[in-house]
């Protein structure tokens, strides 16, 4: 505490120690926070969704006339995932998503690539450099965020598992890797729901 009547100089000490000291505290805060995501594997997470069924929502695809409605899709298991071009883990996860695509794609599974809050133009140039999904793997724009809302996104990328009967079983916030996929897409297929 600083005493009236102090010398400035003495203020002026004063002064730069609290500061000095809520600086230190809000750099320790970021880091605490920061540290509890990155480095950690990408794992399924709780959500209020889980056990809902999908959103009847329809969506105009990205690179052709027409929409998609996640509701005609009952009766297959289908990954949701919201992706961005300028989201730099989105490009980490992109090669595990096609992969699955082609090798779950005689397996009654479905991804559906929903863009967020991003142009056309530039998430086709991103599908262009890095690899566009098979026939069982379509893109969406989510031109006025209706399906980020109604699926409660927080942020690029996440990622949602819904089950043949159209019911959300699980989710991943932030990056997926191969090997989450495929044990979750293992999960289901196996009726089982997956495992946080």
């Amino acid at each position: 505490m600083i005493e009236e009547g102090a010398p400035p100089s003495s203020r002026k000490r004063s002064w730069m120690w609290v500061t000095g000291v809520g600086i230190a505290l809000g750099v320790g805060a970021m880091v605490v926070v920061f540290a509890s995501r990155f480095g950690v594997d990408p794992r399924l997470v709780d959500s209020p969704l889980i056990g809902e069924p999908v959103p009847a929502l329809e969506l105009e695809l990205l690179a052709e006339d027409g929409s998609l409605a996640l509701t005609d899709l009952r009766g297959q298991v289908l990954v949701v995932n919201f992706w961005a071009s300028w989201c730099f883990p989105c490009r980490g996860e992109h090669p595990a998503l096609t992969a699955v695509a082609r090798d779950y794609e005689d397996l009654g599974v479905r991804l559906v690539g929903v863009v967020y809050q991003d142009e056309p133009g530039a998430a086709m140039g991103f599908l262009d450099q890095l690899g566009w999904g098979g026939d069982n793997y379509q893109y969406v724009m989510d031109s006025k965020s209706r399906a980020a809302v109604e699926f409660g996104v927080f942020g690029v990328p996440e990622t949602y598992f819904v089950d043949a009967e159209g019911i959300i079983v699980g989710k991943v916030q932030g990056e997926v890797t191969s090997s989450l996929l495929r044990t979750t897409l293992d999960q289901i297929l196996a009726g089982q729901r997956p495992e946080l």
